[in-house]
């Protein structure tokens, strides 16, 4: 028989994690963001990480206490984030990572959402680097090598390996193999074949072996190697849902109209 895939809990699925990792997190905001791997890995300790991600917190559907990569920059966890967001979209957020970034605590690679997915694509498949039009003629191709292919000029960019990866899925069954919830499916896959070990939180209850038709099967479980079954809150973390926020920003602003009156 062979080793199981599942593992009992969040911690155990985390715990062997070495300083020094290089760790991608999966998710476009909150939609397939590894929320409780977070929480765990906060708690294992690791230190000296080099965290690979969109962004660097939820969105407004995250629950306002839930963990996201602010704990594990908070524990002085982190040596550098490669992301595609290192400030807030918005001038009344407040993103942890820019406050270490600029006293110097923390190292900072700013690359663009399609560049830093080819990246990690590249990886999964075996090429060492490619050509992109991106970046081109910003701070961000500066002293950088770059070709001119008909007329148009290309800056070289290196594939993105990763030690680890941590993802959410909707469904997976015993071998691993995935499917991923609509837009569960932006950076997830992609991280998974571009790591060593990739560990996955996933929603539903995990199927026997082969439950899942091959047909339906948006990540092969050869790029799988842990999953934990996020159990119902409050053990477990889950997004909210739009309308639930909703709800909350009316119930806030009608205490708030309450209390000036």
């Amino acid at each position: 028989m062979p080793k199981s895939k599942v593992y009992a809990s969040f911690a155990a699925a985390v715990r062997d994690i070495p300083d020094g990792s290089v760790i991608g997190f999966g998710g476009f905001a909150v939609v397939g963001m590894p929320i409780n791997l977070y929480g765990a890995l906060a708690e294992q300790g690791a230190k000296g990480l080099t965290c690979v991600s969109n962004s660097t917190r939820g969105g407004a559907t995250l629950p306002g206490n839930a963990p996201d990569m602010g704990p594990l920059i908070q524990n002085n966890q982190v040596k550098k984030v490669i992301c595609s967001f290192t400030a807030p979209t918005r001038a009344s957020q407040r993103l942890i990572l820019t406050e270490y970034v600029e006293k110097g605590l923390i190292e900072a690679e700013l690359v663009p959402q399609g560049t830093l997915a080819e990246r990690m694509r590249a990886a999964g498949a075996g090429i060492p680097a490619f050509y992109t039009p991106a970046a081109i003629g910003t701070e961000l191709a500066e002293g950088r090598e770059t070709r001119v292919f008909k007329g148009r000029e290309y800056l070289l960019e290196e594939a993105l390996p990763l030690d680890y990866a941590f993802i959410r899925a909707y469904q997976a069954d015993e071998a691993g193999n995935l499917r991923f919830r609509r837009a569960q499916r932006n950076f997830n896959p992609l991280m998974a074949m571009a790591a060593r070990v990739t560990i996955v939180e996933v929603e539903d209850d995990i199927l026997p072996r082969g439950a899942i038709d091959p047909d339906d099967v948006h990540l092969p479980g050869i790029y799988v190697h842990r999953m934990v079954k996020v159990p119902p809150p409050p053990e477990g973390w889950w997004p909210q849902r739009p309308a639930e926020v909703a709800t909350q920003e009316a119930e806030k602003a009608k205490t708030s109209q309450t209390a000036t009156t």
